[in-house]
């Protein structure tokens, strides 16, 4: 006895089927690789383009292709030039850089994760009346902030010292809205309750306990503060009048207006070329992107930490 194969109008098996999805599956790969490419066009070429700059000199960098490599000694000649502007500036810059943002961490830290933590795991009076102004600070932009805060700092006498920019950095609401989340989804309460069982008061419980289970926000939050704090520019500028306090992004503002390219009224001693100002850029950068590299695996663990909670 013969069977009969199943009909297409019962919800049987059609031809070209598998076809159709191949064919559907293939395009969607195709269209995500040119919106890949279209965007690496777009972020990854002036980069490698600022990266061959910086090695030429200013004559090569007009004669030679634009993505033709230079050489070492453009390199050191560039670096030469911009060590010498404005007697050793660039190098006061950078370390102003690292002062205000390291400072500025190290408060952030101090600051933020407790109070993320007290926000979350604590009960007391007017608690959350304080998470709805977190929320509304975070989402406040910062240029919003700078004169009140220009204005609180001129009447205590701050303006022009590393104060006048650290301590604003330190005020990091999303850094206390980060360190908020993680406690309420990652911690368990019955933890810290066995800790304070055994005796601990609120300091120990948070310092023995809820602190080293943070290590992966705390590597987070203060990634994210170095970030903004390093590429800060508009608030330093205002708090700071005298340029050898500038930080390295201020500081990229004068070497900009000191380019002949940009500013034909620039050109003599004080001058720079375009593959030095390209040089000052990565170097800029460079802080940042090591930063990045050595705590990754700690800012993967800290994006993914309260995706799940037991």
């Amino acid at each position: 006895m013969r069977h009969r194969p199943p009909s297409t109008a019962t919800g049987g098996p059609r031809r070209g089927g598998g076809l159709d999805l191949d064919l559907a599956g293939w395009s969607g790969r195709g269209l995500a690789g040119i919106v890949l490419a279209v965007f690496a066009l777009f972020f990854v070429v002036p980069l490698v383009w600022v990266l061959f700059a910086m090695t030429k000199s200013g004559g090569e960098l007009q004669r030679t292709a634009a993505f033709a490599p230079g050489s070492l000694s453009g390199l050191a000649g560039n670096w030469a030039q911009l060590s010498s502007f404005q007697d050793g500036a660039v190098t006061g810059w950078f370390t102003n850089s690292v002062v205000y943002s390291a400072g500025a961490l190290v408060l952030t830290l101090v600051i933020s994760i407790p109070a993320g933590y007290a926000l979350a795991l604590t009960e007391f009076r007017g608690r959350k009346l304080l998470l709805v102004m977190t929320l509304v600070v975070m989402l406040m932009p910062s240029t919003a902030l700078v004169l009140p805060v220009f204005l609180e700092m001129n009447q205590v006498g701050l303006i022009g010292s590393p104060l006048a920019v650290i301590l604003p950095f330190s005020f990091y609401p999303y850094g206390v809205y980060l360190t908020f989340i993680y406690y309420s989804t990652s911690i368990p309460s019955s933890l810290l309750e066995a800790a304070r069982l055994d005796g601990c008061n609120e300091i120990q419980v948070f310092w023995r306990v809820a602190l080293p289970l943070a290590t992966p926000v705390v590597a987070l939050v203060g990634f994210f503060s170095f970030v903004q704090n390093w590429n800060n520019y508009f608030l330093p500028f205002v708090m700071l009048p005298s340029s050898d306090r500038y930080p390295m992004q201020v500081g990229l503002s004068t070497l900009l207006s000191s380019t002949p390219a940009f500013n034909p009224s620039a050109a003599g001693s004080q001058s720079v070329q375009l593959p030095a100002l390209a040089l000052a850029t990565v170097v800029s950068v460079l802080p940042v992107l090591v930063v990045f590299l050595f705590s990754q695996r700690f800012l993967v663990a800290g994006m993914t930490a309260g995706g799940t909670k037991e």
